[in-house]
């Protein structure tokens, strides 16, 4: 079996100790970080999930600083979503694109204050992206990567799991808004967030030096609540259609494409950088959008690859993500689908790994 082999360009998180000591058994590359993808199983990963509480390293979702007279101008610079409305103490889903439209990232965006902003990038080099932006257009603004790892609370009890250790105030967060609470004497943002539908909480852990101490003080809390580490689950993020960047969709693919022109606003978010092309792509519509796809028959292995999407012979999409959902027992998919042939209901064939099976375009995600 190929093991990866260690240097400075892979950092470890201020988690790992806990992640090795929990029993990882696989990591993908991520940022240039290690993520852990595994513990027990991929499927006992996923019943856990569902059913108690779990810890997740997600140190990966680097954060780009925008800190400035002109930080507010930059983040609508980067993204086609209005945000003159927001305000400090929420988090956005934000699609930033390049000029032609096409996706970079999908993050969330935290807004500490008017003149200080988070971006919680999915895996790309969006730093330097900003920084280009933000050099060529002489802003006032600084940017760079702070020293903060995020810590997922995810699944039904993480309510009762983060109320024991930071009190329960923290039960009052509302979705997608963040406060501030204290660890050994740091003040940390508190988002009620995360990459599953279980429900939960990141943690903008601030200094790699807490991280191992509030890694243990989540686990002596909660014994009794059958607390685990764990990681994003590949059948649980299928079901639910959360979108992985670079592997469901890349900077060919715009936000329309991508099933995101609510988080378009392209009318009033003047100053996006491709305002203008996403402007023809909202008037004239996407040719192609990705659609939930159930795959007929036995369980499939994941996607590596792109599985090719046939109608009558004739290729119309590709699948970039399957599992077999044992909740819902049908092999589900995300996938991208042209408009002659994205419509709920419509027949095609998915040339998976293990051959060409059958599938059906669904009306919504499973979750």
């Amino acid at each position: 079996m190929a093991v990866i082999s260690p240097s400075r360009r892979l950092r470890r998180t201020p988690f790992s100790d806990g992640v090795e000591a929990a029993g990882v058994k696989a990591y993908t590359v991520y940022n240039r970080m290690l993520l852990p993808t595994m513990f027990e199983s991929v499927e006992a990963d996923y019943r856990h999930l569902k059913d108690h509480v779990q810890v997740w390293d997600v140190a990966v979702e680097r954060q780009v600083e925008l800190r400035g007279p002109d930080a507010g101008r930059l983040m609508q610079m980067l993204t086609p979503r209005d945000l003159r409305r927001m305000l400090p103490g929420q988090c956005y889903y934000v699609p930033i694109v390049d000029e032609t439209g096409g996706m970079l990232n999908d993050p969330v965006a935290v807004k500490l204050a008017e003149d200080r902003w988070w971006i919680s990038i999915a895996d790309s080099d969006l730093l330097l992206w900003v920084k280009g932006i933000a050099n060529g257009y002489r802003l006032d603004v600084l940017v760079d990567e702070p020293d903060i790892s995020p810590l997922a609370i995810q699944g039904p009890k993480s309510d009762d799991l983060m109320a024991r250790v930071f009190g329960d105030r923290v039960r009052d967060i509302r979705f997608f808004r963040f406060d501030m609470f204290q660890f050994e004497g740091r003040d940390l943002a508190i988002a009620r967030s995360g990459y599953s539908k279980q429900g939960g909480f990141e943690i903008y852990v601030d200094g790699t030096d807490i991280g191992m101490p509030l890694w243990n003080a989540l686990f002596a809390a909660g014994q009794d609540l059958n607390v685990r580490a764990g990681c994003p689950n590949a059948i649980e993020r299928v079901e639910a259609g959360l979108l992985s960047y670079g592997n469901d969709m890349t900077d060919d693919n715009t936000p329309h494409e991508c099933g995101l022109g609510r988080f378009c606003d392209t009318r009033t978010a003047i100053g996006c950088i491709g305002r203008d092309a996403l402007l023809r792509v909202s008037k004239e519509g996407p040719v192609q959008q990705i659609r939930p796809i159930a795959i007929d028959g036995d369980p499939v292995s994941g996607c590596d690859r792109p599985w090719p999407v046939f109608a009558d012979g004739k290729r119309v999409g590709q699948v970039t993500s399957a599992a077999w959902s044992p909740d819902f027992a049908t092999n589900v998919s995300i996938g991208m689908v042209r408009m002659t042939h994205w419509d709920p209901g419509t027949r095609l064939e998915v040339e998976t790994r293990d051959g060409l099976r059958g599938a059906t375009v669904q009306a919504a995600f499973w979750l």
